[in-house]
């Protein structure tokens, strides 16, 4: 008869989310995964399988997360101050004591998608589906005036995909928090006729 399971496995997915996040897959280590977590070896592997399981199961909480909290600060009225609350919480940490760690898949698109085929359609999947969620703020915003760009609005999301990856690594890099603002004001110029 085995034993019952003495941990919280959706807590152990975010500590382990939490440690591929700032350190990368190939810079975690076993070691890390199991202090991050604190289950013993057997438990983690009969629970998540491999380190390559647990970093996919990991990276798709995460994806999970970030997508439920684009859409709903998208939602919010009016558009374009949703829109740029959106940008700007990519940045949020910077200039904090805790280190700026972007954001997971495109950290992901630089790490493993040139050479995995499962991150690869995993970090392309996050780009379609930020487009699908900013083509209709985009298009609430011409609607309702806060945007004035005659452009459709799907590309006009495009162009802020586009930007998303660069806004993340300037962050990464280390920009100053009124440098991003500088720079998202700028992208927000395109929005405008």
């Amino acid at each position: 008869m085995s034993r019952p399971q003495e941990f919280d496995t959706p807590e152990a997915l975010r500590q382990a989310m939490e440690v591929f996040w700032r350190q990368g897959y190939e810079g975690t280590s076993l070691t890390d995964l199991l202090a991050a977590t604190g289950l013993s070896k057997s438990s983690l592997y009969a629970t998540f399988g491999s380190k390559r399981d647990l970093f996919l199961a990991a990276f798709d909480a995460y994806r999970q997360a970030r997508a439920r909290d684009a859409h709903r600060l998208l939602q919010q009225q009016p558009a374009r101050e949703a829109i740029y609350a959106f940008f700007h919480s990519l940045f949020a940490n910077v200039n904090t004591d805790q280190p700026a760690l972007g954001c997971m898949s495109i950290n992901q698109a630089v790490e493993l998608a040139p050479h995995d085929p499962q991150v690869r359609e995993r970090v392309v999947q996050d780009l379609h589906q930020l487009e699908e969620v900013l083509t209709p703020a985009i298009a609430r915003g011409q609607q309702d005036g806060s945007l004035t760009s005659p452009r459709p609005a799907r590309e006009l999301a495009r162009l802020l995909v586009l930007a998303f990856p660069g806004l993340q690594v300037m962050a990464r890099a280390g920009y100053s928090s009124q440098e991003l603002d500088e720079a998202l004001r700028l992208l927000f110029t395109h929005l405008d006729s």
